[in-house]
């Protein structure tokens, strides 16, 4: 299974150019096998020169998302990216375990050390507390799709080894450890990746992520993991189902709780 990455040209205009022809492309604006404009049209149609749009349609064709042909031109290329791992919003605790099952995890590291202040806060831990921090990467076949740190308290992680991180969901291992998992509170925005990052997922440094942040906690009410999950968005979305609540004026969308995904 291959995906298709992200190679940025050198120079602001040119992955200006760059990213706009990916996302029409995306899109279906320029559907597969259609040719795209001349450099001459595109430089003139962006406010460039020939050199900035052929920068950005070389990248282009390292990427896969088209073939340069002497003499034709640039043909769009049909998409290589497997389907995107979707998962539901008002379902994506279980899903998120049943994704553990489904898809393989590369350990990157693992270690003991005191929890980082945001960690710590969120976490209700004490000042100098330590926590086992663990980087994984989660695969799809052989494509990254996901990188991961988890921070679970030194009492709760001891339940489990290194070993035992590297082939199992962490969701497993915590309740194998007589956790009883209650709750959780997330949240869902934006970022752009970092070298370490960007090298893990097969991304270019900068290259747009989806980051997922979970603090989980046991029927006590005591956190017991802090999940910072980067995604690649070309590999990973979420969807919500709504439906439409209310009366007269008062009408909203509304989550639809328990659906399938």
């Amino acid at each position: 299974m291959t995906a298709q990455a992200t190679t940025l040209p050198e120079g602001g205009k040119s992955r200006r150019v760059y990213l706009l022809l990916r996302e029409e492309i995306a899109r279906g604006t320029h559907a597969p096998g259609v040719l795209l404009p001349s450099e001459d049209r595109l430089a003139e149609a962006q406010g460039v020169s020939r050199v900035t749009v052929r920068r950005a349609l070389d990248a282009l064709a390292r990427d896969g998302w088209i073939e340069k042909r002497a003499g034709a031109g640039s043909v769009v290329r049909p998409p290589r990216a497997p389907s995107a791992i979707a998962a539901d919003m008002a379902t994506l605790i279980p899903q998120v375990v049943r994704m553990g099952r489904s898809t393989t995890a590369r350990l990157l590291s693992f270690s003991y050390g005191p929890a980082p202040e945001p960690v710590r806060a969120a976490l209700g831990l004490a000042q100098g507390a330590v926590v086992q921090t663990a980087v994984r990467v989660r695969l799809a076949g052989e494509v990254p799709f996901s990188h991961l740190t988890t921070h679970v308290p030194e009492p709760v992680a001891r339940g489990y080894s290194e070993a035992d991180l590297a082939t199992t969901p962490l969701f497993e291992l915590l309740e194998r450890s007589g956790v009883a998992i209650a709750g959780a509170r997330q949240s869902v925005t934006a970022t752009l990746a970092g070298p370490d990052v960007a090298d893990a997922l097969g991304l270019a440094p900068g290259a747009a992520l989806l980051s997922l942040t979970r603090v989980v906690t046991d029927d006590a009410g005591r956190g017991v993991e802090y999940l910072s999950a980067l995604y690649r968005p070309d590999m990973f979305r979420l969807e919500m189902q709504l439906n439409r609540a209310g009366e007269d004026g008062a009408r909203h969308w509304e989550p639809v709780i328990g659906g399938t995904a």
